[in-house]
C-alpha cells in the first residue's frame, strides 16, 4: 500500500513503467478530464475511470482485492474512509467474487486493518495483498468523485 499526496507521486516511481505512467497522470488537469467511461491507455494493461457515489455506513461496505491488477484511488471531490487489510485474514465471498473480472470480495470486517481518509490531493495504491474496503463514511455521508487507475501486474 502507498498512501501519499498527489504532489509527492514522483517519489514512488521505478516499480514499473505502467505505474510510473499512472503516477505522472496524478495532476489536477488530468484527473479533472477523466469521465465515467473507461479509458484504455495501454490496452488491458492500464486503464482509468471515474467512480461517482455517496459514502455509506459500514454495514453496506465490504473488502475487495485483485490478483492481476493494482489500483490507484484518487478522490477529486468529497472524502472517503477506506480500510486496508491482508486478504488472508478475511473470508472470501464466493457469491460476490468474480474471478474472471479479477474481483474478489470478502464478507467481514478485519480486526487487523489500517484506516485511511482519501480526499482531494491524496491517493492510495492498493497492491494485490491489500484488500480494500471502499465507500466508508467519515463524518456522515459524502458525495464522492474518485478516479481509479487499474494497472496490470506483469
Amino acid at each position: 500500500m502507498i498512501f501519499a499526496k498527489n504532489a509527492d507521486a514522483a517519489a514512488y516511481k521505478g516499480f514499473s513503467p505502467l505505474l510510473d505512467k499512472a503516477l505522472d497522470l496524478l495532476t489536477p488537469e488530468f484527473l479533472a478530464s477523466v469521465g465515467t467511461e473507461t479509458v484504455h491507455m495501454d490496452g488491458e494493461k492500464l486503464f482509468v475511470m471515474l467512480n461517482i457515489f455517496d459514502t455509506v455506513p459500514d454495514s453496506e461496505t465490504f473488502y475487495e482485492s485483485h490478483k492481476r491488477y493494482l489500483d490507484i484511488h484518487a478522490v477529486t471531490k468529497g472524502e472517503e474512509r477506506m480500510e486496508i487489510a491482508d486478504p488472508k485474514t478475511l473470508t472470501l465471498d464466493e457469491v460476490k467474487s468474480k474471478p474472471e473480472g479479477d474481483f474478489y470480495a470478502f464478507t467481514e470486517k478485519s480486526a487487523e486493518h489500517q484506516t485511511l481518509i482519501l480526499k482531494p490531493g491524496t491517493f492510495l495504491v492498493a497492491f494485490p495483498d491489500d484488500a480494500h474496503r471502499c465507500k466508508g463514511q467519515v463524518d456522515g455521508a459524502s458525495h464522492v468523485e474518485k478516479v481509479v487507475f487499474k494497472i496490470r501486474i506483469e
